[in-house]
């Protein structure tokens, strides 16, 4: 068995990686944050525009409202000793007819098993979205992201299903309060008690 490359290689393989550049109108740059000693990973979709331009993930209304419901500041929140942030894809796929497209295709495969492999302490992977939900909970496959969440204590203490938080889902967390008022709380619990160890 080959030994996996040290993370500080596959940031540099990530970072120079053009495989999707043709596809990607607003130019290649990959947007994450991970350090081996990692204890909470964000499994995301794909950077924004605005994160793009910034090159800081969730640098957005998303992140204000994660950061809410995660109960840390920005502080802690980019501490990458703390927080990994790992989004399915990594560079800004574009925008479709009715918002961003989807994650790219290619990055997922060719990332995020040796990304995940060089952080061997995460304790808790908050997954958010579909396509984050597709790969990390694919016995999930074929059930509505609603049901996903609701049923959030099925997946044990170290994964935690998510909507997105972006202001387009305030439709659905209006329509969902029990998002808010179980889940949330638990998050938070869970998120103090693992960063406190």
């Amino acid at each position: 068995m080959m030994t996996p490359p040290p993370l500080a290689t596959l940031l540099r393989d990530v970072r120079a990686c053009t495989q999707c550049a043709e596809h990607l109108a607003d130019g290649v740059r990959p947007v994450l944050q991970v350090d081996s000693g990692a204890r909470i990973l964000i499994a995301g979709q794909a950077p924004g525009r605005k994160v793009h331009a910034s090159g800081v993930p969730f640098d957005d209304a998303s992140g204000e409202r994660l950061r809410s419901w995660m109960g840390i500041g920005p502080d802690v929140f980019y501490d990458a000793t703390q927080v990994a942030i790992l989004p399915m894809g990594f560079c800004y796929p574009g925008t479709g007819k009715s918002g961003d497209l989807p994650p790219r295709k290619e990055c997922a495969p060719l990332w995020r098993a040796p990304l995940l492999a060089a952080m061997p302490r995460i304790a808790l992977v908050l997954v958010i979205g579909q396509y984050a939900l597709d790969w990390h909970l694919p016995q999930c496959a074929g059930a509505t992201l609603t049901d996903t969440v609701r049923n959030w204590r099925s997946f044990g203490p170290g994964v935690l299903p998510l909507p997105h938080p972006s202001p387009r889902n305030n439709i659905w967390l209006k329509a969902n309060p029990w998002f808010v008022a179980d889940v949330v709380p638990n998050l938070q619990a869970r998120v103090s008690e693992i960063l406190s160890k």
